[in-house]
């Protein structure tokens, strides 16, 4: 079964490797987790630092923020939809 780990924790093993300058082997040794585990962890850490390990749930700002835009676009067409249906309705009713 696969397990999980949170960011902090990932961090956390990252920091481990390029800050305290333990081998992944020891850490992952250490921590009982697969080697390629973390060096997997390490890669994504360095592709972007600021915003490492987004997945599960998590996006990083700039694609949230396209999301959300996304969301209130899709929002804002339904709305105007119903608009027009309501126009045409009451156009139809005055004749």
């Amino acid at each position: 079964m696969a397990q999980h780990y949170d960011k902090d924790f990932k961090t956390h093993v990252v920091r481990m490797v390029l800050e305290e300058g333990k081998s992944a082997t020891q850490v992952a040794r250490e921590l009982d987790i697969p080697v390629k585990t973390v060096y997997g962890w390490i890669a994504k850490y360095k592709e972007n630092p600021e915003h490492p390990f987004v997945g599960s749930g998590h996006l990083r700002p700039e694609d949230q923020r396209i999301r959300d835009m996304e969301r209130e676009l899709r929002e804002l067409r339904e709305e105007n939809a119903i608009l027009k249906k309501v126009i045409r309705y009451f156009a139809n009713d005055r004749r």
